[in-house]
């Protein structure tokens, strides 16, 4: 079966989301030119992770001699995004994702591809044969500019949970708290 791919090339928006209350948030990267939208969820750690990523590789590049590819040290204030996320229906859940740079476009490059259900398939060689052969894939090339308010974004919406308790280290609810003390 071939692979949909929904590619954006130069998006008028790309963000990390969540629709829910912290606890049982539900994550989202969300893409949109024109009228075309696509979402798809994420768990909260390949959100954090996405972000930091993103950053490393922006500040890699701005270590080359003389930034050849202008990338900026902080978010330009232009390209902050603070809106709520458009309409989302899901298009799939994340698993595997892949991040890269272009230097003919100066654009960091994120793929995703569907997480595969591994209840489905009795055969380990099936499996391994649909993880290489998606049914469909998000790619998305960001400016450096977009990438560097992305990765903002997306650690303060990754932050915005749940508060951690200063005893256990485990999330406070909404509702209270019973704290497991560690054993001493």
């Amino acid at each position: 079966m071939p692979t949909i791919v929904h590619e954006f090339t130069w998006p008028d928006r790309v963000v990390v989301g969540t629709i829910g209350v912290p606890g049982e948030r539900t994550f989202y990267l969300q893409v949109r030119t024109g009228k075309q939208i696509v979402s798809i969820a994420l768990e909260k750690q390949q959100s954090a992770q996405l972000a930091e990523k993103i950053d490393e590789i922006l500040d890699q590049l701005i270590t080359l001699e003389g930034n050849p590819f202008s990338v900026p040290t902080g978010t330009p204030i232009e390209l902050v995004d603070n809106d709520q996320l458009d309409s989302v229906q899901e298009q799939f859940r994340t698993g595997t994702m892949s991040l890269g740079w272009d230097p003919t476009t100066a654009q960091i490059v994120v793929e995703a591809y569907p997480l595969v259900d591994a209840d489905s398939d009795d055969d380990l060689d099936a499996l391994e044969d649909e993880e290489t052969d998606a049914s469909e894939m998000l790619l998305v090339r960001m400016p450096v500019g977009t990438a560097r308010a992305f990765a903002k974004r997306t650690r303060e919406v990754v932050g915005a949970g749940r508060p951690i308790c200063v005893i256990c280290g485990q999330p406070i609810d909404a509702d209270g708290h019973t704290c497991a003390m560690p054993e001493a």
